[in-house]
């Protein structure tokens, strides 16, 4: 057993905390940027694409993400494309991110109106002039508040990454463990951290959601 001050504990979470915020982030950022474009597929009226969309979603909501993320990792090492456990997990948290980001966004786009897309037709409005000068700058204001209460999960999921050998805070909490034979008090402290990044972003997605539903 190797000897840690509480101090020593402390730094090394916190320096993990960085690696589990910096995956969040991009991994947030990827995802919303596929879900964007997959997001503008699914309201087509095109069927393959339509149909391309329902797939994806199906397939990655329908899957584990820890297999996901085994996928990304052994998967593609095997099919001879090298890749980084930081890689892999971007990857698959990215993937894992957008199909919940397109529902979620295409059940708020489907609470507006109906009759917005055949008056933008009426005045001789494209497809995409539509959704970005009507649909979009509503419907962003409905998918706030559900957005930011599911990066909790984006959250939450980086800890799966800690399995494929990323080192970020529920891997270093591992350590730390097998090093100090302390559980209780290692894993609390990972509890903790976790509960400090979650709760301010639950808390202001249910602040945004009484915020919308009191204006409309």
């Amino acid at each position: 057993m190797i000897e840690f001050s509480n101090y020593d504990i402390l730094r090394n979470l916190m320096f993990a905390t960085q690696w589990t915020i910096l995956l969040s982030l991009a991994a947030f950022i990827g995802g919303t940027t596929v879900a964007l474009t997959l997001t503008a597929m699914r309201l087509t009226r095109n069927p393959a694409m339509q149909r391309i969309v329902r797939v994806y979603v199906e397939l990655f909501q329908g899957t584990p993400l820890l297999m996901q993320m085994f996928l990304c990792f052994f998967g593609l090492s095997m099919l001879g494309y090298e890749i980084s456990a930081w890689g892999a997990a971007i990857l698959s948290l990215t993937l894992f991110t957008s199909a919940f980001l397109v529902e979620i966004w295409r059940g708020c786009i489907d609470t507006l109106p109906k009759g917005q897309w055949e008056a933008s037709r009426c005045l001789g409005l494209s497809f995409l002039q539509t959704l970005r000068h009507i649909i979009l700058p509503q419907a962003i204001r409905v998918a706030t508040a559900p957005t930011v209460g599911f990066s909790v999960q984006v959250i939450k999921g980086t800890a799966l990454a800690s399995v494929i050998g990323f080192v970020e805070l529920t891997k270093v909490g591992t350590m730390l463990n097998n090093a100090t034979f302390e559980p209780f008090k290692i894993f609390t402290l990972v509890a903790l951290i976790y509960f400090m990044l979650c709760y301010p972003l639950s808390l202001y997605s249910k602040h945004l959601e009484k915020k919308f539903n009191v204006s409309r």
